[in-house]
């Protein structure tokens, strides 16, 4: 994993908190800190009209933020410094269920979905790089993709790394 994902210094790394229903992100973040990485947890904007999901940057040391639990149940940070999706380099999504296709089953709420939604305007670059972790049993032979569903690029599972196929 560590050599197809190649974190390293300045890159802008979105990752949720993992709840108790999904894989633990600790490990990832402490490596992604590590690397010199600036890590950013999603949050959702409940200033919008459309209740959308931005990012703020988790930052270590004396300059913690506090964080809270939303009413969803995730590790939100504080802060008023809200980040579009379109300045991350790497996003690690949690899912429920994927195929190889990259079309992936989250909760319901359609915030990722609407996050990246501007990948669909783009033909050649989808930055930025979209990244499911799960268990492998999570992975089902095939998914009907909705319109506004956005794929992922790669899946991470405890056997490996997944490049999902564009052939849809």
């Amino acid at each position: 994993m560590d050599r197809t994902l190649n974190l390293h210094s300045g890159q802008r790394i979105g990752i949720y908190a993992a709840t108790a229903e999904e894989l633990d992100t600790s490990h990832l973040i402490v490596l992604a800190v590590r690397r010199g990485c600036r890590v950013y947890l999603p949050r959702i904007d409940r200033r919008a009209r459309v209740r959308t999901m931005r990012f703020v940057q988790l930052a270590h040391g004396p300059l913690r933020r506090p964080v809270r639990i939303n009413r969803l149940g995730i590790t939100e940070c504080e802060g008023p410094e809200l980040t579009s999706a379109r300045l991350l380099d790497v996003v690690f999504l949690p899912l429920v269920g994927f195929d190889r296709c990259g079309t992936r089953l989250g909760m319901g709420g359609g915030y990722y979905d609407r996050a990246f939604a501007f990948r669909h305007l783009r033909s050649a670059w989808h930055a930025p790089l979209l990244v499911g972790i799960a268990y492998a049993l999570q992975e089902v032979q095939c998914i009907a993709p909705a319109a506004h569903d956005v794929p992922l690029d790669l899946v991470i599972t405890e056997r490996g790394v997944i490049r999902c196929a564009r052939d849809r």
